[in-house]
């Protein structure tokens, strides 16, 4: 069995002496691990890094042997390495497409939405710029494996004018005035998250604070520990680049 695709590097887990099992997001079969040799070597290293766009060839005797993997660098975030903030968006978004989707189911909106959110991070000359593409993947992740928020419609009157808060039970949102008598217990709903454009630096928290509690809730779960702690450190530097720590 063998196959060819782009990909996306998301993770890396060292496997013998010098190779590793590397997990790829792709087009057409979703998230794939595979068996690279030499992985941890010095040609290798730099090829491997979270967020590279590779070519990769897998091969496997069998459906369910782990395939081995050849791959080859198509493009490098390696230089966003040394910006912390990239470097941590780059670093979640990855982590958290390896951790939460099961292997070999596609999902080609994942795969653009993933790449555009990428591109835009390494173009952006601010957080600013890439912050709201961020909020959108998460969303797009809790939509695809099931748990998506519906975000059209009041929960209460079912209007769709003047939607400002989300239900931290249902996932469901809420208008200003049935907000009001519970403030302080519904998570703000940005407006950039219903319609679009340019979001400030504390629409991009909020909409960072919105999606982490679905996905730590009903994505992660006994992972979450581990993986909440890259998560974190990218919130807490978007607090600190916006001056809102």
């Amino acid at each position: 069995m063998r196959s060819e695709s782009a990909a996306i590097v998301c993770a890396l887990r060292g496997h013998g002496e010098h190779g590793a099992i590397v997990r790829l997001m792709t087009p057409e079969q979703g998230l794939a691990a595979a068996y690279v040799r030499g992985a941890r070597g010095r040609r290798m290293r730099p090829v491997l890094i979270a967020g590279n766009v590779v070519q990769a060839q897998l091969s496997a005797r069998t459906e369910t042997q782990l395939p081995h993997a050849t791959i080859e660098l198509v493009h490098s975030r390696g230089p966003l390495l040394s910006e912390p903030l990239p470097a941590s968006a780059i670093d979640w978004a990855t982590v958290l497409t390896a951790t939460a989707l099961p292997e070999g189911q596609p999902y080609p909106r994942l795969y653009q939405a993933l790449e555009g959110l990428l591109d835009a991070i390494e173009a952006a000359p601010s957080a600013v710029g890439w912050g709201a593409a961020l909020v959108k993947y998460e969303l797009l992740l809790l939509a695809e494996l099931g748990f998506g928020l519906d975000l059209d419609r009041c929960a209460i009157t079912g209007g769709n004018d003047n939607l400002v808060a989300v239900s931290p039970k249902s996932g469901r949102a809420v208008s200003a005035a049935e907000a009001e008598p519970y403030a302080g217990k519904l998570l703000p709903l940005p407006p950039f998250v219903r319609e679009g454009g340019a979001a400030s630096w504390p629409e991009i928290v909020q909409g960072l604070d919105l999606t982490g509690h679905f996905l730590m809730r009903d994505v992660m779960t006994d992972r979450a520990r581990p993986v909440a702690e890259a998560r974190n450190r990218l919130v807490e530097r978007l607090r600190r680049a916006g001056g809102l720590a």
